[in-house]
């Protein structure tokens, strides 16, 4: 599978796949998400539209991203932005020599290469502390002030070029397409699941009910319970059910919801810059200085509501060897 979605992402023109990659990926679509929309009539062609816009969608995403930012030990100093991703050299090295993904890599054939590319993600937080500034001459004490911090710093799908990562980045984007498709579909199910659970319940008692008449009382322990109640709460499940699909129609209804989120994969993935001032001390500032340069992240959001800001850089192999 990792073959096929990297000939997909390779030399290829923009909205121009072969045919036999376009299979492929519809049936890379139906095994990470549910394997039985095999089970719908006509599903490749159903989903060959959607498949086609989130290839184009991701190709896009990754082409847009800029070039690598050369990230090593030696040049921290050189690029602001590394400065406000990392607080300190011993915080880069930190980050580079525990990295889990970089790590296995360089076991393998990474080992030995010049220099290493991958993305760099990380989540931005902002947070508020008291702190001093000056107004004038005059020094203005516990003044609110807004704290920008970079975490849970990852590199994702390094390699030892620039196309390669670009490739993998792709792959991921689709797949992570894919995931936010099973989530929904996980979802539904788990409603479907509990409105039939309930549907049952219910239809014990009311079988209950009926089989006793509708003279019970009290001593029989049935008293106080109301078919009327039951009969509509078990027609509000009913239709419940139905929404979510009846029992004919369950796989279509779960191929809608693959098919949307395919069909929309901006809705679902996209990217964006944003501009960002903060000093040295990673306190933010409204007006750039030049000891607050202004900073252009690249983000990276997902219908979900996360984010991430995203780099790719260069990592020089002889660095990397000297962490192990």
């Amino acid at each position: 599978m990792l073959r096929f979605l990297q000939s997909i992402f390779g030399n290829v023109t923009k909205g121009r796949y072969p045919e036999s990659l376009i299979n492929e990926a519809i049936e890379r679509a139906v095994d990470g998400t549910d394997p039985w929309l095999r089970g719908v009539s006509g599903y490749k062609k159903k989903l060959r539209p959607a498949v086609l816009r989130a290839i184009d969608h991701v190709v896009a995403l990754v082409e847009g991203l800029p070039p690598p930012l050369p990230a090593g030990l030696a040049s921290y100093g050189d690029d602001p932005r590394l400065k406000a991703f990392f607080i300190s050299t011993n915080e880069m090295r930190k980050v580079l020599g525990s990295d889990r993904n970089l790590a296995e890599f360089l076991k393998g054939p990474g080992s030995a290469l010049p220099q290493v590319i991958a993305l760099l993600a990380m989540e931005k937080r902002e947070g508020v502390t008291l702190g001093a500034e000056l107004a004038g001459e005059i020094v203005m004490r516990d003044v609110p002030q807004v704290t920008v911090t970079f975490e849970s710093h990852r590199l994702i799908d390094p390699s030892g070029s620039e196309i390669e990562t670009r490739r993998q980045l792709m792959r991921r984007a689709f797949d992570h397409l894919l995931s936010l498709a099973l989530r929904r579909l996980t979802v539904v199910k788990t409603e479907r699941k509990d409105l039939e659970r309930r549907r049952l319940l219910l239809q014990s008692k009311l079988n209950l009910l009926q089989r006793g008449g509708w003279g019970f009382d009290e001593a029989s322990g049935a008293g106080g319970l109301d078919v009327t109640g039951l009969e509509e709460r078990l027609g509000q499940i009913e239709a419940e059910l139905q929404q979510l699909g009846g029992d004919d129609r369950t796989l279509n209804v779960y191929l809608d919801i693959v098919i949307d989120v395919l069909g929309r994969p901006d809705e679902h993935i996209w990217s964006g810059q944003e501009t960002l001032i903060v000093d040295r001390l990673g306190i933010k500032r409204n007006e750039a200085a030049y000891d607050a340069p202004e900073l252009t992240l690249d983000v990276l959001w997902n219908a979900e509501g996360r984010s991430l800001v995203a780099s790719l850089v260069t990592l020089s192999g002889e660095e990397l060897r000297g962490l192990a």
